[in-house]
């Protein structure tokens, strides 16, 4: 769900043509080996989310006291990231958790504010929304959406993974123990007046988002993978109610697709470029986030990934060897040598770069999947 309609394609095209200008094996990579696809190896975003020992009561109401323990994240961007506009009304967020729960606020900037859809499990994105998407086990596999309109209505999903690698998205899937609830400041549904926008607050038991019956609960300095997304269309009054713009051939207008964290392409269903959230139970505001070691060397599988996948739509099977793709089978991270190789067929393919001195070892695969051959899998 989300964005993910009719991107797939459209990606994957857009990197081929990308490839077709940038990417020539051998040559260009004497630069840098992310030459061509910089979009999807910008920096994500962090945030620093801190325990609480009140849980905020959840009523929509955003301004009480256990909320100003909280920081905001920066107003979100355009989901391809800087290289387009500032979005033109303002959205953000503030996170906390507790043993239980992770509690998120938003607020979001709206001059009309409106929604029609009811019934949950609904497509909400067909009205204005806002997204959460989130993997507890920072991994582009198993992780879940959730999405909310004006009238607090929600969709929640689980992906077993990304649609690009043929994924399915399990819309019967409650995260339960849900709550959420919106505040308006302004008027739903009503053009005659101005709003300011709305406001929604949001608590998700861990144990709803753990991938077993076995709730793993964060420890300090837990990694977890998040992003939010707001869709925004453009409308026009057509009487007393909110009608969707559309083009000269009579199609919808595109959405606006404001996002915390840029993807780099319009497709929500990129878990490895979504932001880094880090939890602490130090009552310190100088906690400071810096990427782990590992997820700097994930970085070289990613681009293994995204170069077999730009190879496989042009000629129909993978490459089979590192220099088919242009990238060299070592580099060099922290002043740390690491080794890449990959074990190809034409129908599929395993990446693996191997730290030279503690020897451990990640992979990837033709569907994205990765994993630490050397420690036991998590939740």
């Amino acid at each position: 769900m989300g964005n993910s309609r009719c991107v797939n394609t459209r990606f994957f095209i857009a990197i081929v043509i990308t490839g077709l200008i940038f990417f020539s094996p051998g040559k260009v990579h004497a630069q840098s080996p992310f030459a061509g696809l910089e979009n999807l190896f910008t920096m994500p975003a962090n945030y620093i989310v801190h325990y609480t020992k009140t849980a905020p009561v959840i009523d929509g109401d955003i301004n009480d006291d256990v909320w100003k323990q909280a920081a905001w994240t920066n107003d979100f961007q355009d989901i391809e990231g800087n290289s387009k506009p500032r979005p033109s009304l303002k959205t953000k967020t503030k996170m906390l958790w507790d043993d239980s729960c992770i509690y998120i606020a938003a607020q979001i900037e709206e001059p009309q504010v409106w929604a029609y859809l009811q019934k949950h499990d609904e497509i909400i994105y067909h009205d204005n929304d806002f997204e959460v998407f989130i993997s507890p086990r920072n991994s582009t596999q198993q992780y879940y959406e959730l999405e909310f309109n004006a009238l607090n209505t929600v969709l929640d999903l689980f992906m077993d993974k990304p649609y690009r690698d043929g994924g399915n998205p399990v819309i019967n899937w409650d995260a339960k123990g849900l709550r959420s609830a919106v505040k308006i400041q302004g008027t739903l549904n009503n053009p005659d007046d101005t709003d300011k926008g709305w406001t929604v607050e949001i608590a998700i038991p861990i144990k709803a988002i753990s991938t077993s019956n076995k709730m793993r609960a964060p420890q300090e300095g837990t990694l977890w993978r998040i992003n939010f997304s707001r869709v925004e269309w453009d409308t026009k009054v057509v009487g007393s109610k909110y009608v969707k713009l559309t083009d000269t051939n009579g199609y919808t207008r595109p959405e606006h697709n404001w996002v915390w964290s840029a993807q780099g392409v319009i497709d929500m269903h990129f878990p490895e470029r979504w932001g880094y959230l880090q939890f602490t139970k130090k009552d310190d505001p100088n906690v400071t986030f810096t990427m782990p070691y590992a997820e700097q060397q994930k970085q070289y599988l990613w681009l293994i990934y995204y170069r077999e996948q730009m190879w496989y739509r042009k000629n129909g099977e993978y490459a089979l060897t590192l220099k088919d793709l242009g990238i060299s089978d070592s580099v060099a991270i922290d002043n740390k040598n690491n080794a890449l190789k990959l074990e190809a067929t034409a129908h599929q393919f395993m990446g693996f770069i191997t730290d030279a001195q503690d020897k451990i070892t990640h992979t990837i695969n033709n569907e994205g999947l990765v994993r630490d051959l050397n420690h036991r899998e998590h939740e």
